[in-house]
């Protein structure tokens, strides 16, 4: 993150954690236009002043705060985990916290308040693309391009486009009316990676 620092005595990282805790909640719960400062200071506990002494803004502050949440999930495999092992393998270990995540009320609303202001705010968008998208779509296209030289998909497959479309599958099922739980989440989040050749069919 990158937060203004001043001169004195050092930073607390539990009052970090305590606004960045308050701001994705708040976030969360109004979107950017209901939320303020003001809102962020008082269910952290801290001083107005304290907030603004780290972060100038609140589209500052919320954007660091989604940062902060989505740095702190392991619910994808990592692109030095895809070099040293195989696909199946690194999926399974992660399908739980996968689906867990993926079913769970607050990623559905941060998703959806992130996509609701990606173009009034397009800062957290861009914060989101760089820390949870582009990470996972990265070590993604390495998966695919192993099942693709295996041969489990045609060795013309747009993996760019492949990627988008289990993106979307992701996104469409979780913003339903009616979401899945994390037990069917996980069903269907192994059906997905067979579907697009990440996991084999037997």
């Amino acid at each position: 993150m990158t937060q203004q620092r001043g001169r004195g005595r050092p930073r607390d990282p539990e009052v970090d954690r305590a606004i960045l805790q308050a701001a994705l909640e708040l976030f969360i719960e109004r979107g950017m236009e209901g939320m303020s400062i003001e809102q962020v200071a008082k269910l952290a506990g801290v001083g107005k002043v304290t907030v603004y002494r780290r972060w100038a803004s609140k589209e500052e502050l919320a954007a660091h705060a989604i940062e902060w949440m989505v740095e702190s999930r392991r619910d994808w495999p990592s692109n030095a985990e895809v070099e040293r092992s195989e696909p199946e393998h690194l999926l399974e270990n992660t399908l739980d916290e996968s689906a867990e995540l993926a079913a769970s009320h607050e990623f559905r609303a941060l998703v959806a308040r992130i996509l609701g202001s990606s173009v009034s705010h397009p800062a957290l968008m861009a914060t989101y693309w760089k820390h949870y998208i582009l990470p996972r779509r990265e070590a993604a296209t390495a998966m695919l391009d192993q099942a693709r030289q295996a041969g489990r998909l045609p060795p013309d497959t747009d993996l760019d486009v492949l990627i988008d479309m289990m993106a979307g599958a992701v996104i469409y099922r979780v913003l339903q009316p009616d979401p899945p739980d994390r037990a069917e989440m996980r069903r269907y989040l192994r059906q997905l990676y067979r579907q697009i050749g990440l996991l084999p069919d037997n």
